[in-house]
This record gives structure tokens, sequence and C-alpha cells, in this order.
């Protein structure tokens, strides 16, 4: 299992829930856990904290086998307010902790994530959270909590795919013990699943072009949080990770990338999410 710096683990893949709300919202995280998922990714953005927390409520899964994770908006990062919002995340899930809170983005021009970063030190010395990390963070980022704090993330969650590969992050954040978790790891709804060359490794592997991105994602050492309603779906993104990819293969896949491989243009220096 991908293990940080110090000593927290995930496993190989995890479960997004963007827009997995309501009673059709923990039917479908239900599945996931059913199917085999033990990963599950939301957000207080996401506005589907108790989704998430009923279907891990609900579920014939352990609790402590389930990592279930949240993550600070921007429109709360001063410190007072970071605290009560991670409060407020937890009882929104029913749960008694949870096991992985992010600052979703740095908003740097704003400033303030020194600030949200003591806040999540805290709730996890308070047994509030179990581990603690960032989303979309660069370098200088991660480099500037490490200094102030001494706390180095866990995690740092980010934009990766073949069109935006990220291969100088992902190794920044290998060589700090940082795990990397990728999200909109199939494109987010574009056109990426139907590129002849991923349809092309697709096709001699015998994969489908879901399962060839994921196994590339994992390959190069990434978390990807792919997101599926369907049980067909969600049990060929499962086992993408346990599949094969020969070097070249990944090479010819990571040589889709391109500078402005970016879905939506969510520079983290420049994009802010509140």
């Amino acid at each position: 299992m991908p293990t940080a710096h110090d000593g927290f683990t995930l496993p190989a893949i995890g479960f997004g829930t963007y827009k997995c709300n309501g009673a059709d919202g923990v039917d479908v995280i239900s599945r996931a856990l059913d199917t085999g998922y033990r990963l599950i990714d939301s957000a207080f953005n996401y506005e589907n904290e108790g989704t998430v927390g009923r279907a891990v409520r609900a579920s014939s899964v352990p609790r402590d086998q389930v990592i279930v994770t949240s993550k600070l908006p921007g429109r709360h990062h001063a410190y007072d307010e970071a605290v009560v919002t991670i409060e407020e995340s937890l009882y929104r899930t029913g749960l008694d902790y949870l096991d992985l809170y992010l600052i979703h983005w740095p908003n740097p021009r704003v400033d303030k994530y020194v600030e949200a970063w003591r806040a999540l030190i805290d709730a996890r010395e308070r047994g509030l959270v179990r581990a603690i990390g960032v989303c979309n963070f660069e370098p200088e980022h991660l480099e500037r909590l490490d200094r102030e704090t001494g706390v180095l993330p866990v995690v740092n969650q980010i934009e990766l795919h073949p069109r935006f590969p990220q291969a100088e992050l992902l190794a920044y954040d290998a060589e700090h013990g940082i795990l990397t978790e990728a999200w909109s790891p199939i494109g987010q709804g574009n056109d990426l699943l139907d590129d002849p060359l991923i349809r092309d490794v697709a096709e001699g592997r015998g994969y489908t072009p879901g399962q060839t991105v994921l196994a590339w994602a994992a390959a190069r050492g990434a978390i990807p949080l792919p997101k599926a309603a369907s049980p067909n779906r969600q049990t060929d993104n499962l086992a993408a990770v346990d599949l094969t990819l020969s070097d070249d293969e990944i090479a010819r896949i990571t040589s889709l990338g391109r500078p402005d491989g970016r879905n939506k243009g969510q520079d983290p220096q420049t994009w802010e999410e509140f």
C-alpha cells in the first residue's frame, strides 16, 4: 500500500463522490463500498458529507477499514473559521472521526493557508481527524507549511491525467514522502478516453480505455480517485490498478501531456476557490 513519510497508508485507488448527493448518492457510495473501495473522497463544498457518512455507517464494511476524506473550503481558511468548519464536517458525517482532512485549494493571494494548516494540525491533535493533507499545492506552498509549522502533509491531491501528467510535482511529492492523489484521473468528461493512442494501448491489452488511464496513473505512483455510478464501471475501475502496462506504453501515454493540459485552466498559483 502507498505509504507516507509518517507511516500513513492509503489504498492504491479511491472513490470520488463529487455530485453524489442525497439518497441516490448513498446508493452509489454503498455500491462502491460493497465493490471493494476503501478510500472515499468528499469535501465540504460537495455538500455531501452527510451522504458519505450515511453510506459508511450503513455499510457492512468495518469502520476502521474505510478511509473517509473531506476538505476545507477556501472561504474558511482563517484559523477560527477553519476549526469550526472541520468540526462541522465531522458532525455532518455522523462519524466519530474523519480519517483524512485536506485543504481544498491554497488560494495563495488570500494567503491564509498556513492558518488553515495550523487548524488542521490542531484538529488532528484533538482526534477529530486521523491524518491531514492538502490539495493542489505546489512545492513552494508545501515548503512554506514545513518551514512555518514543521509539519508536512501526508497527501497532496492534484489534477493528474495523461494530458496533464504532473511529472515534476509527482516526483517532488514522492521525494518528500507525500502521497499524491489524482483528481479527474480520466479527464472529467472530456474526450480523453477517445484519444487514438489511449484506445490503441487499451485494445492491445484487452483493457477498457478507462482502465488503461487508471493503470497508467497507478504505475506512475499516483492514487487515482475515479467516480462511477454503475456497478460494472466501479468494478472495472477498481481492477485497473492491478493491471500491467509496459514502460513503453506508460511513456506513450505520458507523451499526451501538454503545458495547457489542465481541464479548466485551474492553476493553483492563480485559481481561487471558496
